[in-house]
């Protein structure tokens, strides 16, 4: 496990900064990841309160995107950090803005689930939604342990997830095209399916760049595209 570690500042104030903001995109993401969850129990349980809750939850969450760049541009413009450190700055920038895209396709997914609510009956994309659902969830998660170890090895593990969420999105959308030829009827319904199982897909991209972010800060290698 390739981990990583700090220079002891002379001023403890800039350690003390560092660890600041790691813990506050460590929150961040506690946050988004309980959208995520959320969002796919609001469509499952045709729940819309709990929708509704992820809706507003979404600023926060920009709030806090927010709240932690500045402090980042404030860590930069007061102490210039070097190598490791500036990494890790960086990496916390970008993180952050991945998190709240995550956050945001939690909201539409939100939107997607009183939609259906207020259409009734069951679709057959359900179960889809709960599967891909429920592995995206569990990659946000290991992406997010990652992090709070500076664990690289786990983070490319991590990254490995998504191609098995992209196989599963094209087979979803292979089954629901399928569905709405055979019954025109379910057109409206399905198609809000579509669009949540997309937001799904995307919050894996969205994770493997976070993944790909947490290798660069730990062994200062761009995997970007490769």
């Amino acid at each position: 496990m390739a981990k990583m570690s700090f220079e002891n500042h002379i001023m403890k104030q800039f350690d003390d900064e560092l660890e600041e903001i790691r813990t506050r995109l460590m929150e961040m993401g506690g946050k988004v990841e309980q959208q995520v969850q959320n969002a796919v129990r609001a469509i499952s349980e045709a729940d819309s309160k709990l929708a509704e809750e992820v809706i507003i939850e979404e600023q926060v969450v920009d709030e806090m995107e927010v709240d932690i760049d500045t402090a980042c541009i404030l860590i930069i413009a007061r102490r210039q950090p070097a190598a490791s450190d500036l990494r890790l700055v960086m990496m916390v920038t970008k993180a952050i803005n991945d998190l709240e895209r995550i956050g945001d396709e939690a909201k539409k997914i939100a939107n997607h689930a009183i939609l259906l609510v207020e259409e009734g009956g069951s679709s057959k994309g359900y179960p889809e939604i709960r599967h891909i659902g429920a592995s995206v969830s569990k990659m946000l998660a290991n992406a997010l342990d990652a992090f709070a170890r500076f664990d690289a090895d786990a983070a490319m593990s991590t990254i490995e997830e998504d191609k098995q969420i992209d196989l599963d999105y094209k087979t979803a959308l292979r089954e629901l095209v399928t569905y709405m030829m055979e019954d025109p009827r379910s057109i409206s319904r399905v198609i809000n399916v579509l669009w949540v199982v997309r937001s799904l897909e995307r919050i894996g991209d969205h994770t493997k760049n976070l993944c790909e972010q947490i290798i660069f800060v730990v062994k200062g290698k761009d995997i970007r595209h490769k």
